[in-house]
């Protein structure tokens, strides 16, 4: 884009200007990566000696902030304020309601969306107005993708699926698939449950290359409004997920789990089948999660692989540790006093 003041920046999104309000920029970058003529930020206080040195013209940064060689918006949010700006400065392209000749379409696609090369849209698929479908995708009999929503090149919606408005999936994401369900037989041998549910995508989701989102066996798998799921991502059968919940790459969540509204899971988090995890719960990276959690807070913690019969005879003294602590506490208490006592 064109370069714009800090005046109208701070006119479109709010926030002080210390300095000169006529500076120009074009560009966000990072501090250290910064030239004339691009905006910086500092959200992290641990690159605040980078300041210094910046190249930056201007620099979006706290209130708490007093010491920038250059001109500043001081914000409340640096980061937050960053987003928006950035989002700003570089908008998606304009979706251009066209069929591409090798698509092969036997729904409905609005005539202000965009289906590309080679992609399928099944019998009673719907596409919505302003959507866009990338190459090489497939929206199967019956699936709904809702206006203004974008599949980037090679995703799945499976039958049946709906995609709300103003959604992003990208690449190899599969919405859909069968979840993992069987039942033993007296040979051993697995017998396979169909599955014959849904999933359910609400507005203005985020879904990262190569997520798998499992449909239900009988009821649906739900992803509410505003959720966000990052790359490489397992999510199976008849699992909810609460409004603006984000999930970092490589976490699996079991079967029937519920995942409750502004809850993050960090990256390999792992979560297992029907449990239900409430509202504002944070859990960390690589965290085991296999109890529901009640309570908003953060969350952490693993144990190392080993025999289960090991593991659950150590895990009992772990319980108990607290408790021994104290224990031995009073035990030093005692032979301290004892030891006063014989000199």
């Amino acid at each position: 884009m064109n370069g714009v003041s800090l005046g109208d920046l701070v006119a479109r999104f709010g926030g002080e200007i210390l300095g000169n309000p006529d500076v120009i920029v074009s560009r966000i970058a990072t501090l250290d990566a910064a030239l004339p003529g691009d905006l910086a930020f500092l959200s992290n206080p641990k690159y605040r000696a980078q300041l210094a040195t910046t190249k930056a013209s201007a620099v979006i940064v706290a209130p708490s902030i007093d010491d920038c060689p250059v001109s500043v918006i001081v914000t409340k949010n640096p980061y937050l304020y960053f987003a928006r700006v950035s989002q700003w400065m570089n908008p998606m392209p304009p979706v251009e309601g066209c069929i591409h000749p090798s698509a092969v379409v036997e729904g409905v696609v609005d005539a202000s969306a965009h289906v590309s090369a080679h992609s399928y849209i099944g019998p009673g698929a719907t596409i919505g107005a302003g959507a866009s479908v990338g190459p090489n995708c497939s929206v199967l009999a019956g699936a709904r993708v809702g206006p203004g929503t974008r599949l980037r090149a090679g995703v799945t919606i499976y039958e049946n699926c709906i995609v709300g408005e103003n959604c992003l999936i990208h690449a190899g994401a599969v919405i859909g698939s069968d979840g993992f369900g069987f039942a033993r037989d007296a040979d051993a041998s697995w017998v396979k449950i169909p599955q014959v549910g849904r999933v359910v995508i609400g507005d203005n989701v985020e879904i990262g290359a190569c997520t798998s989102i499992d449909r239900g066996a009988l009821s649906d798998t739900v992803i509410a409004d505003g959720v966000k799921l990052d790359n490489q991502i397992q999510i199976a059968h008849n699992v909810t997920i609460g409004e603006h919940t984000a999930i970092a790459g490589c976490v699996g969540i079991a079967g029937s789990t519920t995942i409750g509204q502004r809850c993050t899971v960090g990256g390999a988090a792992m979560v297992i089948g029907h449990l239900t995890v409430g509202d504002d719960v944070n859990v960390a990276s690589g965290t085991h999660i296999a109890k529901s959690i009640a309570s908003p807070g953060l969350y952490s913690g693993a144990v190392p692989f080993m025999a289960h019969g090991q593991w659950l005879k150590n895990f009992s003294h772990i319980r108990h540790l607290e408790a021994m602590s104290e224990k031995l506490r009073e035990m030093e208490k005692r032979l301290s006093a004892m030891e006063k006592v014989n000199e």
